[in-house]
């Protein structure tokens, strides 16, 4: 498993997931084209930029096209990579007929095409030894797992400038980019 220091962004969940058998790195998903009314993600996308750099991985339809070029203009003068995965015709496994185009997405490209797609964005490894937020100090904190977990999310999210609806898994992702454990706790 490759780790990556900057942050990965692609367009839904299925993308994440395939991305996340093959790097250890912070991937954050757009939801395709509501990243168009997302705000908070574009703050934080912004954030993380200046933090860790970004990657933005897109499938390559003109719909990924559209969301790559408005992501990359709204971080203008910031740390921003690009990786793109060749044009190949054909349709993922879950999906019952091709998309609009007949291309496959990131979640349907072969190992070797999106590793190569990273190496040739430039990533960054990231090597370092800190100590990273756990699921369970999430917890310890009444950050997740409680009944007024979603609340004390919010909350922190509001102190820390993220999104408000931030779900525990996706705050402890960017916490651990913008966070050792150690400063994280300070907080407290």
């Amino acid at each position: 498993m490759i780790r990556i220091k900057e942050t990965i962004v692609v367009e839904g969940k299925y993308d994440k997931i395939r991305l996340s058998y093959l790097v250890d790195a912070n991937i954050i998903c757009t939801d395709g084209f509501m990243i168009f009314k997302n705000e908070e993600m574009l703050r934080l996308l912004s954030r993380l930029a200046d933090e860790t750099g970004v990657i933005i991985l897109t499938d390559s339809d003109s719909a990924g096209f559209k969301i790559r070029n408005y992501i990359k203009s709204c971080l203008i003068g910031k740390n921003v990579k690009h990786a793109f995965i060749p044009s190949l015709e054909g349709k993922e496994k879950r999906k019952e007929k091709p998309g609009k185009e007949g291309l496959l997405g990131v979640e349907g490209m072969r190992d070797e095409a999106l590793i190569r797609a990273l190496t040739l964005a430039g990533y960054e490894t990231d090597e370092g030894k800190k100590e990273k937020i756990t699921k369970t100090d999430l917890f310890r904190l009444g950050l997740s797992g409680g009944k007024e977990s979603r609340e004390k999310r919010k909350n922190l999210a509001i102190l820390l400038g993220l999104p408000e609806r931030i779900s525990a898994k996706m705050l402890l992702d960017v916490l651990n980019v913008l966070y050792d454990r150690e400063k994280f706790f300070e907080l407290f």
